[in-house]
């Protein structure tokens, strides 16, 4: 499926989304209207069960908000904040594929992810550099990052709009694993595929819990940890695991 400025394709049960609007795959109202469709696609859809994004071309991934686009920047600024809060609360794994150049809203979409992946050597930098026109991150960036690598850390690279090698970023935590140069979407789509085959309700109830820590605390945390306990090991999933297990073959998961 093409929806203006975003490709949007589905290989098995992993969907692939391309953030496409050159040069800079930056957002402007249409790109970000196109990325909400998108996104409630991948809600409804039942059979997708892991999540790439990338951007279009070698060079960046995203460079955040379209300065073309300045007029809707009060439109386009809530949006972005939604949306990326929308990413971080999908129930099915998301990976981000980091192919170039991160900025500002760039960089907090990919924070809002829960794997963030790039090549070693790559020419892309890493940065929230808001404060260099005289904003700060305000889509998510000053509360995911010190999650990632601390406040100290979050702090210099915000305050001094410093940004990081993929080697630098991933030795800070912010990036998760670094893959060999021109095997990015491989790799990508290697963990995806793996990621897909593992139980949904087990995977579902993993991220709940686990974001459920985040907004509400440990306390919040455990209980919903509590509920996804008792949920999946009533599931036919829970069945099917221990039951595969047993016959020394592997598990056909469905959800269910």
């Amino acid at each position: 499926m093409k929806f203006q400025n975003i490709d949007y394709e589905k290989e098995g049960k992993v969907s692939i989304v391309t953030i496409n609007h050159a040069p800079a795959n930056a957002w402007d109202l249409q790109t970000m209207s196109s990325f909400g469709k998108v996104l409630d696609d991948i809600q409804r859809d039942e059979n997708t069960r892991a999540v790439i994004i990338t951007g279009a071309g070698d060079r960046f991934f995203s460079a955040g908000l379209d300065v073309k686009d300045v007029e809707n920047k009060w439109i386009v600024g809530p949006m972005g904040r939604y949306f990326w809060m929308k990413v971080e609360q999908l129930e099915k794994p998301t990976i981000a594929a980091i192919n170039g150049h991160t900025n500002g809203g760039g960089l907090e979409l990919a924070l809002a992810c829960h794997f963030r992946i790039m090549e070693k050597q790559s020419k892309g930098r890493l940065g929230l550099t808001e404060l260099n026109v005289g904003i700060i991150p305000g889509w998510g960036g000053t509360q995911r990052l010190k999650k990632l690598i601390g406040n100290s850390k979050a702090l210099e690279l915000i305050l001094f709009s410093k940004t990081l090698s993929a080697e630098q970023a991933f030795e800070m935590g912010l990036i998760s694993s670094l893959t060999d140069p021109g095997t990015l979407m491989p790799k990508a789509l290697e963990m995806a595929h793996t990621l897909s085959k593992r139980p949904p309700l087990a995977v579902k109830w993993t991220l709940k819990a686990m974001l459920a820590g985040d907004y509400e605390g440990t306390y919040g945390g455990y209980h919903a940890e509590v509920i996804g306990s008792e949920v999946v090991g009533n599931s036919a999933d829970c069945k099917e695991g221990f039951q595969a297990f047993a016959e020394k073959r592997n598990p056909v998961f469905k959800g269910i």
